[in-house]
């Protein structure tokens, strides 16, 4: 979020400041198409997206059914929750509840404690370790053993207010992006999933703050499908930086650079499974664009905005989703309180606007899908809610299932 106040958020009196939760910090549209970047190289540690099922009845190009992985096994499943703990309101540290993967229902057990300000969450490849971030002005992220509750250890992050961290896909190194001093670090992980001592930290000098910014704000930190780099979402700059990572020392390369529009203030980008196009959501100029990215150099190109759907109100777009096998993506509108629908056209390169579903809830920050990708969690920071939807796979719609599960400021919804 913007330091200009575009992300209001909660405050201890209940009004609303210009980000975070109070004490967690200390200050139908057109289609856009990007042209195609070089074919991915095949890399046997990344897994193929799924094949497409045939359509039933007309369907856009490049979008036709989505096809989920096996569904999980019977009984309840593991859902964690991020949360801000400063404040009257706040939650008591890392939210735990089970959902059931056939109905989508919640029920609530208990809390991580000892975590402070976990507002985002990431499991490791092995799904023993749950990590989570401490968005504080002397920020840390901090790992806790699965399925249990032990915290195995804290590290600095060398930044402040830490908002996202993601593991390496071969699951020895922790990625973090400090928010309030635009700067993103690498840990390395033991055996025992733990973070040792910070190996890197970057901080975003350049280029300039876009408008209305006063520095850097590294928003996300994540590693490309094909596994050869890493790419950074600085909403401050305006700029997504990608690196290359040094997996024997854990150091990092800048490669290349993808500026935005001034103003937009991208935050969080996500990947369609063909590896060759990604999805950027703006958060400041309430927009959308399609990227193209090519494995070889690392290098995006940043396709032109789009409409989000949300209309001429205030809104701030949070983050995208897409199905396993790339026919649809998901955009999470907070200020609009909604979802939006795009179908996924040309292999990748067009979006195309199908609609927006109310998320029965205020403030929508963050959404996941199960592991089957049968059910879409939506996480509402204002009122202390998840809400579940079940998607349909053959044409994406979202329905809402239950009454939302309350929590604490809930920020972030991990379903395991």
């Amino acid at each position: 979020m913007s330091s200009s106040g575009a992300e209001p958020s909660r405050g201890a009196g209940g009004g609303w400041t210009r980000r975070r939760f109070a004490g967690a910090l200390a200050g139908a549209a057109a289609i856009a198409t990007v042209p195609a970047p070089a074919a991915p190289r095949p890399d046997p540690a990344v897994a193929a997206p799924l094949p497409k099922a045939p359509p039933a009845g007309p369907a856009p190009s490049g979008g036709p059914s989505a096809t989920p992985s096996a569904a999980p096994g019977p009984g309840p499943r593991p859902l964690f929750v991020g949360t801000y703990t400063s404040g009257d309101s706040g939650g008591k540290g890392i939210g735990r509840a089970t959902y059931e993967a056939a109905t989508g229902t919640v029920t609530g057990g208990g809390v991580v404690t000892g975590v402070a300000n976990p507002s985002f969450l990431a499991v490791h490849p092995d799904g023993r370790t749950l990590y989570a971030v401490e968005e504080q002005p002397a920020g840390a992220v901090t790992a806790v053993r699965l399925p249990g509750t032990e915290v195995l250890g804290s590290r600095s992050t060398g930044g402040s207010g830490p908002c996202h961290l993601s593991v390496h896909p071969g699951g020895r190194w922790l990625l973090s992006a400090n928010y309030a001093s635009g700067s993103v670090a690498v840990h390395p992980l033991d055996g025992s999933g733990a973070p040792g001592e910070r190996t890197d930290l970057v901080t975003h000098t350049s280029p300039a703050p876009g408008p209305g910014q006063q520095g850097p704000h590294a928003h996300q930190f994540i590693t490309s499908p094909d596994g050869g780099h890493l790419l950074a979402v600085d909403l401050g700059t305006d700029t997504v930086y990608t690196y290359r990572l040094d997996e024997t020392r854990g150091t990092l390369t800048e490669v290349s650079r993808a500026r935005t529009r001034p103003g937009a203030g991208p935050r969080h980008l996500t990947f369609h499974p063909g590896g060759r196009y990604a999805y950027l959501a703006n958060e400041v100029d309430n927009t959308v664009t399609v990227c193209g990215y090519d494995p070889a150099t690392g290098r995006l190109t940043v396709g032109e905005p789009q409409s989000t759907g949300t209309g001429s109100g205030t809104s701030y777009p949070a983050q995208f989703l897409v199905t396993a096998n790339g026919s649809y993506a998901y955009l999470a509108n907070r200020g609009h309180n909604s979802l939006t629908r795009y179908a996924i056209e040309a292999d990748g390169a067009r979006l195309r606007l199908l609609d927006t579903v109310p998320v029965d809830g205020d403030f929508p920050r963050h959404i996941a899908f199960s592991p089957d990708g049968r059910l879409l969690f939506a996480a509402n920071q204002r009122s202390g809610t998840v809400s579940v939807f079940q998607v349909d796979t053959g044409n994406g719609e979202l329905l809402r299932v239950g009454e939302p599960f309350a929590s604490p400021v809930a920020v972030c919804a991990l379903p395991l």
